[in-house]
């Protein structure tokens, strides 16, 4: 009985195909939900070399090429957008609005809409722009000259 004990040996390593496969599952599923997590309205901005704006409770009033309004994710008239920032106010006193317009939107319809944030007594307003990119800002420069 002696001599059958001694012939035994344990297994001592570890099978690691059981977590290579849990793994490249929580891959693929991360891979599959990461680009849902967060989806906005799709609008090219224009650029911008400095950013003054640090992250705190803010609205954001995005324009779209066809110059309608949002408030946030829902489309809201020029009229009521007033109001609603008026109600935000009152809520919170320091409230910050994020303005986010296309480029291709008329610079009259952006005064218009800042105009109404102003009309909403709120004071801290920031415009939302893409990062400057070098090969853009040399061409916009050839251009000009």
């Amino acid at each position: 009985m002696t001599s059958e004990s001694g012939n035994r040996r344990f297994l001592s390593e570890i099978n690691v195909i059981p977590l290579v496969d849990v793994v490249l599952v929580l891959l693929v599923i991360f891979m599959v939900t990461a680009p849902m997590l967060h989806r906005g309205l799709d609008i090219t901005l224009p650029t911008s070399s400095s950013n003054t704006i640090t992250a705190e409770e803010r609205l954001v009033v995005t324009i779209k090429p066809d110059q309608t309004l949002f408030l946030g994710n829902d489309a809201i008239s020029p009229i009521d957008l007033e109001t609603k920032l008026r109600d935000a106010k009152t809520a919170n006193p320091l409230v910050s609005v994020y303005l986010r317009a296309d480029r291709t939107v008329p610079y009259g319809t952006v005064v218009l809409v800042m105009d109404a944030i102003k009309g909403a007594k709120i004071d801290r307003l920031g415009m939302v722009t893409g990062p400057k990119m070098e090969q853009m800002t040399n061409q916009n420069i050839s251009d000009a000259s």
